[in-house]
């Protein structure tokens, strides 16, 4: 029997940002019984690159904020390639603060090459707004679900990344930044990427051996639509084993939890050093 080849890290690269990928709204869509989304940040727009609203599975309840990439120019532009401005995160942290308040459990769906790096988002506070987001995640008394789906990159990824549980796909990929950037940084070369990837650990199987992730969720080589049935299968039935396990837990167990989590990110690295 031959031996099935090994993917690389910079292939799965190439899957996370594949233009035919499914996208935030494909999961919210097929996961959840319903969905309704709501809008803007009550400050200065409705930024399209970061999808809020609210959803149920049964008679659950849930808040959703995900990142939301395009497939067509068209729609790209409208999504401002997934890139949230910093109006997305103040949306975000709006729709946290009514989940806290309502007592929803939260899923963020991470997918984005990074926030938006214009003069005019830094004008608004982009890294304001980033800090903030993270913040309040750690603050909330209800559980978080964070899941990536496709490329997270960078603090555009990590504003909505502070999760009681982080669930990734298995050819999704998750990191402070780029491969490019990374290569441009550490080379002065961005051509350097595909080696770059290989350094950065990236990868779900990385990231669940350091702990930063606590589950991978498998992907088929085969039938791409096959694959997502099975895929939108393992995510509901995670989302609702996590919800009715971290419902015993008390608001302070929920946030020392969270707080511990990310605590320990690193610790053994530094330990060993």
């Amino acid at each position: 029997m031959s031996k099935i080849k090994e993917i690389t890290a910079w292939e799965r690269v190439e899957i996370a940002r594949s233009q035919d990928r499914k996208t935030s709204l494909d999961y919210i869509e097929n996961i959840f019984d319903e969905f309704m989304e709501l809008h803007g940040d009550r400050n200065f727009k409705d930024d399209k690159a970061i999808v809020c609203g609210l959803a149920k599975i049964g008679n659950q309840n849930y808040t959703i904020i995900a990142e939301q990439k395009g497939r067509t120019t068209k729609e790209n532009i409208e999504r401002n390639f997934g890139m949230p401005n910093p109006e997305s995160y103040r949306k975000a942290i709006r729709f946290m603060e009514q989940a806290d308040k309502f007592n929803r459990p939260i899923i963020t769906f991470i997918d984005t090459k990074g926030a938006y790096p214009g003069i005019e988002a830094e004008e608004r506070g982009q890294g304001e707004a980033i800090a903030s987001s993270m913040l309040k995640m750690a603050e909330v008394k209800v559980p978080i679900i964070s899941i990536v789906i496709g490329e997270g990159s960078s603090g555009g990824a990590l504003a909505i990344g502070v999760g009681n549980k982080i669930l990734m796909l298995e050819n999704a990929i998750y990191s402070i930044l780029s491969p490019e950037g990374y290569a441009s940084i550490l080379w002065k070369d961005s051509s350097r990427a595909r080696e770059a990837a290989e350094k950065m650990k990236l990868t779900a199987k990385d990231l669940y051996d350091f702990k930063i992730i606590d589950k991978i969720i498998k992907e088929s080589q085969g039938d791409k639509e096959e694959s997502f049935e099975k895929i939108v299968k393992n995510l509901k039935k995670e989302i609702t084993e996590l919800t009715k396990q971290m419902k015993k837990m008390t608001p302070e167990e929920i946030i020392e939890q969270r707080y511990q989590k990310f605590r320990e990110i690193g610790g053994e690295y530094v330990i060993k050093r």
